[in-house]
């Protein structure tokens, strides 16, 4: 892994990160913060094969926090650019959609809460008008609202069709209800107390965050993970994939209208989360991945995932072999490669578009030659190609599991000696491959270990704005099929 740091002006910002771009680059992610001197931001970008990264650190005048805005040549830069505005105060100048993203119409005129001179939160205003949501208009177009506030377990999320009869001509999302300030909340905390924070960023993907995390925090300290520990997380992070997965195939089935096999699928899901249980002794896998190493109270059964993997194989006949449901999924809400691509989607969302990036392969923290590891793409864009990656996905797991299963003990605990903290860089990047996607977490420590800044970013924020793009044109109906298609994390977007 190769990660470098350039000190430039923001006048150089523009060309720099259009050269990285052209090269083959992408923006995974940025992250503006207070320092004793005054205010910087840090933009990474990553590619591989190789793993490479590269950091272009900009500092500001603290009298006028101003960046020359990047979203002309990159789509997730304008959505993080309007994410650090709302919560800094940091201004994207010649910002194609100044508007704000994260913070509602209810929260006050010129309070940032990532400041740290923001003090607690102040009484919320009133509402300054209606949000900005673009209206269609003509002859027969009306709107249908949906939320935020949802009939089941769904966190709150505002969805608005323009519509003409059951044609969708517009979608409009509206997230952040949910916003929870984790990024302050790490502020301040040492590298044992941040790691319950980061399991729970996002409540499904406990060991993908967890990893990132304590990935970021190894670099930051110049720790050496112990190699039966690196297996050891590969093993948890696949288990974590199969489960998700699992889960997601039944209820795609069950919005097709074949609720037996979706019974089915979580009967699986069950037997998987009551393995997850024995393994950490969490049903979300908490507490396997520890900085400096692994946790493991058994190990998966061979017979018992080979089992698994046969019913899993069994349900997804089943479901493409019927044709009520085949005939739903195919051709249903189609992500085309150029928009994938474009929006700088992630995971099974770009890989059934075409897209075959993957940071096991990309970004690998554990050597992945010779494990069998291959990468599922499909390059239909629609509901079948995302069902389809995701079946193909646990088979390439379970495979997966059974070779970094091998000659690991428990129960164990691996962790590696303390570091040299002379030596320490004190800031680290993770990127993981997440069940949903690539996770990527930068942190930055004080030499006592003590986290100054942690910035997390979830698949989901770079894979929301694809689904609107994706519904353009279909039926209303199609939308919760579609929905659970994609299956984006609000908790993950709404930090």
């Amino acid at each position: 892994m190769m990660r470098t740091t350039h000190e430039i002006d923001a006048t150089e910002l523009p060309l720099r990160a259009e050269r990285l771009l052209a090269d083959g680059h992408r923006l995974a992610l940025i992250a503006a913060h207070h320092d004793d001197d005054g205010l910087r931001v840090v933009y990474l970008f990553v590619s591989g094969p190789p793993d490479t990264r590269t950091e272009l650190h900009v500092r500001l005048d603290p009298d006028r926090p101003e960046v020359p805005s990047l979203a002309h040549l990159s789509f997730p830069a304008g959505r993080f650019e309007r994410e650090m505005r709302d919560l800094f105060g940091i201004v994207p100048l010649d910002h194609p959609l100044p508007r704000r993203l994260v913070r509602h119409f209810h929260w006050p005129r010129g309070w940032y809460p990532m400041r740290p001179d923001a003090g607690p939160a102040p009484a919320f205003g009133e509402q300054e008008g209606p949000y900005p949501f673009l209206e269609v208009e003509g002859d027969g177009v009306y709107e249908i609202p949906v939320g935020p506030v949802h009939a089941g377990l769904i966190e709150p999320g505002h969805f608005r069709f323009s519509v003409v009869g059951e044609t969708i001509l517009k979608l409009k999302a509206r997230l952040w209800f949910v916003h929870k300030g984790v990024e302050k909340l790490f502020q301040g905390r040492s590298v044992a107390a941040g790691l319950p924070l980061a399991e729970r960023i996002s409540g499904d993907t406990a060991v993908g965050h967890a990893l990132a995390y304590c990935l970021a925090v190894e670099e930051a300290t110049g720790t050496e993970v112990p190699v039966a520990a690196q297996n050891a997380r590969a093993m948890l992070l696949e288990l974590e994939r199969i489960h998700n997965h699992v889960a997601d195939l039944g209820m795609l089935c069950n919005d097709a209208g074949h609720g037996v096999l979706n019974a089915q699928a979580q009967r699986v899901r069950e037997q998987l989360l009551r393995l997850n249980k024995e393994i950490t002794g969490h049903r979300l896998l908490r507490g396997g991945v520890v900085p400096g190493g692994a946790a493991l109270h058994a190990l998966p059964d061979p017979g018992r995932l080979k089992a698994i993997g046969e019913d899993v194989r069994e349900i997804a006949d089943l479901a493409l072999g019927h044709s009520t449901v085949r005939d739903r999924f195919t051709g249903t809400a189609i992500l085309h490669a150029d928009a994938a691509r474009t929006m700088g989607c992630l995971g099974y969302v770009a890989r059934a578009s075409g897209l075959g990036a993957d940071a096991r392969t990309g970004h690998p923290f554990t050597p992945y030659d010779g494990t069998g590891l291959t990468v599922p793409v499909h390059d239909s864009g629609d509901v079948l190609a995302r069902f389809l990656v995701r079946a193909e996905e646990i088979d390439v797991s379970l495979t997966l599991i059974e070779y970094f299963t091998e000659g690991l003990s428990a129960p164990m605990t691996v962790l590696s000696p303390p570091p040299p903290s002379a030596a320490a860089p004190r800031t680290g990047v993770g990127i993981v491959e997440g069940w949903r996607g690539s996770i990527t977490t930068r942190v930055e420590l004080t030499p006592d270990g003590t986290l100054t800044r942690v910035k997390p970013v979830d698949p989901s924020f770079f894979n929301w704005p694809a689904l609107p793009v994706a519904l353009t044109d279909t039926i209303v109906p199609d939308f919760p099929l579609t929905n659970k298609s994609f299956n984006l994390s609000y908790a993950g977007n709404d930090l």
